[in-house]
């Protein structure tokens, strides 16, 4: 892209020179009547000896200086754009791009919907996208060359097929500016357009390539074509900048993990995107889904015995119950397991649970999984069988007795009634043995 601009910058100097002649005839030269309207008159003598003293300058550092001196000396001067033209070609020569910027605005503060100066200045602009405010910034004066490259003209001098091509060059930069803008508003639609264009004009851009792939699977929903530009993205930077693979593979491995459930035929996409100019027609098609957490849940009842799930497991597919027809069945054979060990209320199940709250002293609000117990989140309130005396303390973790009568699956609540605390067995009394030496400490005994 940095040659693009230099390429760029020196077109237009090249072939956008307008002839410039003096009013006052020099020693020697032939009248001046019939002046084509191409040319351009200055009228002050003093202005011309300074401008053409300043194009004819051999040094690109020191012509660059001149024309900025001859601005600031004619700012109304006919030629002014000529001169910053002249000025922005001769700091390019010698890389001094913070003046090629200068001077583009100056240019654009003349005449607003300059192309040329408008590329300068956004192709500058994108390396400074760090935000959403610098991305606005950068996405309202890309859109704004898009509109003036509509009116561009031909440069005088330049034949019809390096226009183009200069044309083409400044819209890839306002293209691909225009998208980074874009995807910093998080206005996924806006930079998904924009990439596209870009990425039709150069699609070896690999870096253009990422940041599309980052618009498409950050979008909701989540469009799987990315996968293709993330695979474009990473196999050219794999040979071209192994930093930035490296930087850039997570990022996309984890996205396609989640979504296809694992990366095994990842290095198979990869190597394929790599001879592709463009995503097949099935890609999205040949991408199976990752089995969700319902899918799963349902399959987990029909390999283990419901009674030998964990608690957590219990949650899970009692969640689910209406999300598919085989989550209904799993969940209506779990809940049947649960009623029948249960029989009828007769047999109490001990649970370890967390407190989250007590609302009264017959009825505790807690986090039976481990995941809500980690979450302070209720999932099972308890209406006890009798008031307690000694409410355990909120946060602690104990041991319910009870009875798990009904549950909601969305938001997920066990309802048990019937609630107890476990008895403890009372501490053996203990004898002193003949012959125990003083002080001695008997053994605890454990509680069951």
């Amino acid at each position: 892209m940095k040659s693009l601009l230099v390429t760029l910058v020196l077109a237009l100097s090249g072939a956008a020179s307008t002839q410039v002649i003096s009013s006052s005839p020099q020693p020697g030269a032939t009248s001046q009547t019939n002046v084509p309207t191409s040319q351009k008159v200055i009228k002050d003598q003093a202005e011309y000896d300074a401008y053409i003293a300043a194009v004819n300058t051999t040094d690109p550092a020191a012509r660059g200086r001149a024309m900025e001196a001859f601005v600031a000396r004619y700012p109304d001067s006919i030629v002014k754009l000529e001169a910053l033209e002249q000025g922005r070609s001769a700091y390019q020569q010698v890389g001094n791009s913070e003046k090629v910027e200068e001077l583009a605005r100056q240019t654009l503060q003349v005449d607003p919907n300059n192309a040329p100066a408008l590329a300068i200045v956004v192709y500058r602009e994108r390396d400074r996208v760090k935000d959403a405010a610098t991305g606005a910034a950068t996405l309202k004066d890309a859109e704004r060359g898009l509109q003036a490259l509509e009116n561009f003209q031909p440069p005088e001098g330049m034949t019809p097929a390096d226009f183009e091509n200069m044309r083409v060059q400044m819209k890839n930069i306002f293209a691909g500016a225009a998208a980074l803008g874009a995807l910093q508003q998080q206005d996924y639609a806006a930079a998904q357009k924009y990439y596209g264009l870009a990425l039709n004009i150069d699609p070896g851009d690999y870096a253009n390539s990422y940041q599309m792939a980052v618009a498409l699977l950050q979008s909701n929903p989540m469009n799987p074509l990315g996968f293709w530009y993330g695979a474009k993205a990473l196999s050219l930077a794999q040979t071209k900048n192994p930093e930035v693979f490296e930087k850039w593979s997570p990022y996309i491995l984890s996205k396609y993990k989640k979504y296809h459930g694992n990366t095994g035929d990842w290095n198979n996409r990869l190597a394929a995107a790599a001879s592709q100019t463009a995503p097949p027609a099935d890609f999205v098609a040949g991408i199976s889904l990752a089995p969700t957490p319902c899918d799963l849940a349902a399959q987990t009842v029909q390999q283990n015995k419901p009674m030998d799930l964990s608690f957590g497991d219990w949650e899970q597919v009692l969640s689910c119950r209406d999300y598919s027809a085989a989550n209904k069945t799993a969940a209506g054979q779990l809940w049947q397991s649960i009623l029948d060990s249960e029989k009828g209320g007769e047999n109490k199940l001990k649970m370890p649970v967390k407190v989250i709250k007590v609302p009264d002293a017959k009825s505790l609000e807690v986090a039976f999984s481990d995941e809500n117990q980690a979450a302070n989140k209720t999932d099972m309130k308890v209406a006890m069988e009798k008031p307690m005396t000694k409410p355990p303390a909120t946060g602690s973790k104990i041991s319910i007795i009870g009875v798990i009568s009904d549950y909601t699956p969305e938001p997920f609540m066990f309802t048990v009634t019937k609630g107890e605390f476990p008895k403890t067995k009372p501490a053996p009394k203990t004898s002193a043995k003949k012959g125990a030496k003083r002080g001695s400490v008997p053994k605890t005994q454990k509680h069951s």
